[in-house]
């Protein structure tokens, strides 16, 4: 009986693995990937992110989510929350939304491009405007398990609303990718 039972989970772990391959990579269109990444203090921005001082606090939460649409390129879109909460004035709070496009060159080196904007209660400066971001990264995918990445990676946003800022904004990411 207990060679009977382990024949049966040899085939059955041989079976499993030999489906895991033919399925492709994490990267094969038809996948979907959930995205949460670290961010710094800008408005208009779909990453987690907390910091303080001297009594001013600000934070953002939001994810991102794409589809495949071909291997190793996906469409995405994101939302995020966030705002500012000062010692003194007024608290800021703004919606962020984003859509854009990765590519992952050789299945591990993410490239992207998207738009970023946001909007909400003090969310625009002065003058009444508000941010809008186009955003160029890249980075690397190092896949920790077959549908689990941490991407560390570069961005930079170009201010394309100059009524709100003229200046780009460059950060250094951490992102954490679910494939679906």
């Amino acid at each position: 009986m207990k060679k009977l039972f382990f024949a049966v989970l040899t085939v059955f772990a041989f079976s499993f693995s030999n489906a895991q391959d033919e399925g492709g990579s994490a990267t094969s269109e038809g996948t979907w990937l959930i995205e949460a990444n670290t961010g710094n203090a800008m408005l208009g921005s779909t990453s987690f992110m907390f910091a303080s001082s001297d009594g001013t606090s600000q934070y953002n939460l939001g994810l991102d989510g794409g589809y495949f649409i071909a291997d190793d390129l996906a469409i995405k879109a994101g939302l995020g929350f966030g705002g500012i909460s000062p010692d003194v004035g007024d608290n800021v709070s703004a919606f962020s939304y984003r859509l854009g496009a990765k590519y992952y060159l050789g299945g591990e080196f993410p490239i992207g491009v998207d738009l970023t904007g946001a909007s909400g209660d003090g969310a625009e400066n002065g003058a009444g405007e508000t941010p809008l971001w186009l955003g160029l990264q890249g980075g690397y995918a190092w896949f920790v398990a077959d549908n689990i990445a941490i991407e560390p990676g570069l961005r930079y946003n170009l201010s394309l609303n100059e009524d709100f800022t003229d200046e780009g904004v460059f950060q250094f990411n951490i992102g954490f990718t679910l494939f679906l």
